[in-house]
């Protein structure tokens, strides 16, 4: 059992002993997430791996989740034609939706 922070061992790691990985810290960009992850499921991976993601209901730590699938949406292209200021206005949409 190797217990890490995102921030510490999202990068840098080779993990391939491992087949679990266990999420419990949220981050703001999903790819740093993704890139936690990936420190197991790595080249000369032998197992099937498996990612959890613990997040309560109704926390700040799912709201997160939420601005990260927007966030997902933007960078897609999905909503590329916005001005300067509907980006702006959606990042203070963002931040108020924490505390709703």
């Amino acid at each position: 059992v190797l217990l890490v922070s995102l921030k510490c061992g999202g990068t840098g790691l080779n993990l391939t002993r491992a087949n679990h990985v266990f999420l419990l810290d949220t981050w703001w960009n999903a790819a740093v997430e993704e890139q936690a992850m990936d420190r197991v499921h790595r080249l000369g991976q032998t197992r099937p791996v498996t990612a959890v993601r613990l997040v309560a209901d109704k926390t700040v730590e799912s709201r997160i989740l939420d601005i990260q699938q927007a966030k997902t949406l933007v960078s897609a292209g999905a909503l590329a034609r916005l001005s300067a200021d509907e980006v702006r206005k959606a990042r203070l949409g963002d931040i108020k939706r924490l505390f709703e």
